[in-house]
């Protein structure tokens, strides 16, 4: 059975609504961007055509900027969905001229990359766009589907193997294995390659070792630079396409007092656990790992980054440290108001910083582990 996915029921009521609004869904390669719209598509039953962007008599129409020819391929069409619209030259102009033009016709077009086709859209599309984005499976998703009681049971194997949903419907471990390499080195590779003009794409693989191994821990631009022999500038490059592809995440220290707070560096986590023990070639279980707390920190706040980007909500997210060693994993901003978060594993009691108890008296403070967390995340 298809799990069902949260942001499906907002996209199928989107497009059902009168206005003709461009349906915009971001997401890495294998996160289920096809099966979402296509279980979308089905219910609609709307006359549909499906354009795949790699074909190049499609690639021609849809780059023309000429409206005859743009009618002549979607002409008796109620919907058009573009899969990997990034592919296209000059996507962005021709989806303002079937906007504009065309208003009797919906559009969903899906990328592999915000980096590519956002640059390609943004400005075209202004105020005729709405914009989506899929993760891997979240555990509220998971939980939806088989129940909180039996998605903990499975909370071990997702922090091993992740939950992209090829990997997340198998049932043997070396399967599971071989599905991860698949997208790990087929796909996900191939589109940062794709994405940018990468000179040293060996680098890559190197930079996301290093944030591999610096899980839960401030990362400094300079010291990348220097282990991987490439310039700072080169390093943050790398890194704004690692993001834009949906691999990994950045979370910003927090300060209001810069001579106390650190906030010059930032953590980095990935949104699927499975990618990052790819990237370090460990599959251990977790009562074998070394690296359970870093893997549990990171699942946390990777869930936590799902169930914000789904429930629309806009709090601020950040870590807090400072100079002295005080520090929390975790806070949100949100109306001025702080939460803070420490995030173990094991851990059953936690008491906040006096530094931070003293600097934000009005903030609250909260210990997640394993006994807790399925209200923070789902």
């Amino acid at each position: 059975m298809e799990i069902e996915r949260i942001i499906k029921s907002e996209i199928h009521d989107q497009i059902k609504q009168d206005t003709n609004k461009i349906i915009i869904v971001f997401g890495a390669r294998q996160v289920g961007k096809t099966t979402l719209i296509n279980s979308i598509t089905n219910e609609l039953a709307l006359k549909t055509i499906w354009i795949n962007a790699d074909r190049i008599n499609y690639q021609d129409v849809l780059s023309s900027r000429d409206l005859n020819k743009i009618l002549s391929l979607v002409d008796g069409y109620e919907l058009l969905v573009i899969d990997e619209a990034q592919r296209i030259p000059d996507i962005g102009i021709n989806l303002k001229i079937i906007h504009d033009e065309i208003k009797t016709l919906k559009v969903i077009v899906t990328g592999s990359s915000s980096f590519d086709l956002a640059q390609k859209v943004t400005e075209p599309l202004t105020g005729r766009k709405k914009v989506f984005k899929l993760f891997p499976l979240s555990l509220k998703e998971i939980s939806e589907h088989i129940g909180r009681f039996n998605a903990n049971d499975k909370i071990e194997e997702l922090l091993v193997y992740g939950s992209y949903p090829e990997v997340y419907n198998l049932n043997n471990l070396k399967d599971k294995l071989d599905a991860l390499i698949e997208i790990g080195y087929s796909y996900l590779y191939k589109d940062i390659i794709e994405i940018v003009n990468i000179k040293f794409t060996s680098k890559i693989s190197d930079l996301l070792k290093l944030l591999s191994f610096q899980l839960g821990s401030e990362v400094s631009i300079n010291e990348l630079s220097k282990n991987l022999g490439i310039s700072r500038d080169s390093v943050e490059k790398y890194l704004e396409v690692l993001e834009k592809a949906f691999i990994i995440f950045r979370i910003s220290g927090f300060s209001r007092n810069l001579r106390k707070e650190v906030s010059k560096m930032d953590k980095f986590y990935f949104y699927d656990s499975g990618i990052r023990n790819l990237v370090i070639n460990n599959f251990n279980p977790v009562n074998l790992r070394n690296d359970l707390g870093q893997l549990w920190e990171n699942f946390i706040i990777s869930e936590r980054m799902k169930k914000l980007s789904y429930e629309n909500d806009y709090s601020s997210s950040y870590f807090w440290r400072t100079y002295t060693g005080a520090e929390l994993d975790y806070l949100e901003e949100k109306n001025n108001i702080l939460s803070g978060y420490e995030i173990k594993y094991g851990k059953k009691k936690f008491k906040a910083p006096k530094t931070w108890q003293d600097t934000y008296p009005n903030s609250t403070y909260t210990l997640i582990n394993k006994d807790n967390y399925t209200d923070f995340v789902c």
